[in-house]
């Protein structure tokens, strides 16, 4: 009697993850590892290692932390879906606001969670992204979908990029000479940049544009 054949097993689920905190980024590593049908295919600690390991890799999903050295990032996102084409990126975030949601959807990403939330959670996450659903909570996506329909304005959705970089830079609280030193810009360079981020958010200081920027959910 010929020997039946045996059903295809379905290809696992190929995991990056994006985290610059070693101890964290082990723990997801291990968790989802160790999952049925997901297969940890790589790593990277900053946006740059991130589209670099994209391209190599070629994951179905990428875990992307908020913050990393290299920037916000939810700026990695397109980069990354330019390297590896189909890729699912399910942002990672200290606080999921509407507007960190919806900059996350308006950049591609396919969903945004807690880094808070427990790992089977993220697990369903990644499952779920990986299938074509995108992860956003109830009482986050109403607001997501008002924002992409355009019945809601940000006050920052005129920044460029290097304008966010340069707020981001001022969230964590680096002065002019700082920003010009992290950003390889001449020092003019970097005032202008400030003034022009003042002038976007309305704000009349750099503490007021920080204020502005974290209500808005621009920056953590």
């Amino acid at each position: 009697m010929p020997a039946q054949p045996q059903p295809l097993r379905p290809r696992a689920i190929r995991l990056l993850i994006v985290e610059d905190h070693g101890m964290v980024a082990e723990a997801i590593a291990l968790a989802l590892g160790s999952a049925e049908g997901v297969e940890v295919v790589g790593s990277a600690r900053s946006i740059a290692e991130a589209v670099e390991e994209a391209a190599r890799v070629r994951p179905d999903v990428v875990i992307l932390d908020r913050r990393l050295p290299d920037g916000d990032g939810i700026a990695a996102i397109e980069p990354l879906t330019a390297a590896a084409p189909g890729v699912r990126v399910l942002m990672l975030t200290g606080e999921a606001t509407v507007s960190v949601a919806a900059r996350v959807a308006e950049a591609g990403g396919a969903g945004l969670m807690l880094k808070s939330a427990p790992l089977r959670e993220l697990e369903s996450g990644v499952r779920a992204v990986a299938a074509g659903s995108v992860v956003f909570s109830p009482d986050l996506l109403a607001g997501v979908l008002d924002r992409l329909t355009g019945r809601v304005q940000r006050s920052g959705a005129r920044l460029t990029e290097r304008e966010r970089e340069t707020l981001f830079l001022l969230g964590e609280g680096a002065s002019t000479d700082q920003i010009s030193d992290r950003l390889g810009v001449a020092r003019n360079t970097a005032r202008n940049h400030v003034q022009r981020v003042l002038e976007k958010l309305g704000a009349r200081s750099k503490l007021e544009a920080v204020v502005i920027a974290r209500r808005e959910g621009i920056i953590d």
